[in-house]
């Protein structure tokens, strides 16, 4: 596609996201209301219902199939000495998700969420079985010297991240959880956040999967040294994306606005795939209404993030390892909350007296 027809793309997506159904949440919380239990004494679990079936728009949501994608990609501004782990270590884990052997697939086992891998530019392609070659180019450059990618190419990610949710949906898959590997994205998403949250760098950068304070230091350099040359614009997320992104988080941001429009409700991982939700929201404010949250990371500026969102988590477990670690492990909690609400009798059918 030519970069008018991503761009006239990109705005029908935007346009096909709705609200939150509120005739269905106002309908859920009166179920609610009327389970044999306390009203709201479930605190959490009852809003979370609320949420997922406002966002499906029905009453009877149950997210009997779930996945979990993870977008991998390389980024330029790991030149700069940003992160612990060298770049091929993202390749390398890409070959690691395709044959079974990391953290998510472990996760994805044991909640029963089917596991997607696709690469949108990794330095080496990834040529194993199992993983989608979405690929738009072999990594970004380096943001501290111009912008990471084009426009054309953040539209171009974009566009293929929404064809993948609408694959998934057409699957029969009625959830769907956020992941990303990428060495050095912890800095394209500081960047990201510092500019969407109005963050200085010292308040927008983290230690990530565990750099030391030499590297911090560099990483804060990086951050702060792209903020001065490129002086993004809020109100101009798509440039703003291009300056800092990597492939896979405008990757995240079309699968969101790919699942939205579906009405399929969208669990995010952490701090890199809330920077990708800024981004999402930041062109279509509908799009909140579908997001939940899955955990609280360790990243010092997630909090900022969710904040932003105005999303609460659901768990908080020091995690910092992405992948979508954190959106697989809230899903049985999902899978719960999902059940009481349907499964519980009410007080009618349960013969239990209500209050007073």
């Amino acid at each position: 596609m030519t970069e008018s027809e991503l761009n006239a793309k990109l705005k029908s997506r935007v346009a096909a996201v709705q609200a939150a159904d509120a005739g269905v949440a106002a309908e859920t919380l009166a179920r609610w209301d009327r389970k044999t239990k306390p009203p709201g004494s479930l605190g959490a679990l009852e809003t979370l219902v609320v949420r997922l079936c406002a966002s499906a728009g029905r009453l009877d949501y149950r997210a009997r199939q779930k996945a979990v994608v993870v977008m991998a990609a390389d980024h330029g501004v790991a030149a700069e000495g940003v992160s612990a782990y060298p770049v091929e270590v993202t390749a390398q884990m890409v070959e690691n998700f395709a044959a079974g052997g990391a953290a998510i697939n472990a996760l994805c086992r044991s909640v029963g969420a089917r596991l997607l891998v696709a690469d949108l530019g990794t330095l080496r392609p990834v040529m194993a079985p199992g993983v989608r070659d979405l690929r738009v180019a072999a990594g970004t450059e380096n943001f501290t010297r111009g912008p990471a990618m084009t426009e054309a190419q953040a539209l171009t990610a974009i566009e293929r991240g929404a064809g993948l949710a609408e694959y998934l949906v057409d699957e029969g898959v009625e959830l769907i959880g956020l992941g990303e590997m990428g060495i050095a994205n912890t800095s394209a998403a500081s960047a990201i956040v510092a500019a969407l949250c109005g963050l200085s760098p010292l308040q927008a950068v983290g230690p990530g999967t565990g750099v030391d304070a030499e590297g911090r230091a560099r990483k804060l350099q990086a951050v702060a040294t792209a903020l001065e040359l490129h002086r993004p614009d809020p109100a101009r997320p798509l440039s703003l994306l291009a300056a800092f992104g990597g492939f896979e988080l405008a990757g995240l941001v079309g699968l969101m606005l790919g699942a939205a429009a579906r009405r399929t409700p969208v669990v995010l991982d952490g701090f890199i795939t809330g920077a990708a939700a800024l981004v999402a929201s930041a062109l279509c404010p509908a799009l909140g209404a579908h997001l939940m949250a899955s955990h609280r990371s360790a990243e010092p500026a997630h909090d900022r993030v969710l904040e932003r969102l105005g999303l609460s988590p659901l768990l908080q477990l020091d995690l910092r390892l992405g992948e979508g670690s954190g959106a697989a492990l809230a899903m049985p909690l999902i899978d719960g909350a999902l059940a009481a609400f349907h499964d519980m009798a009410s007080f009618e059918e349960a013969g239990v007296s209500d209050s007073l």
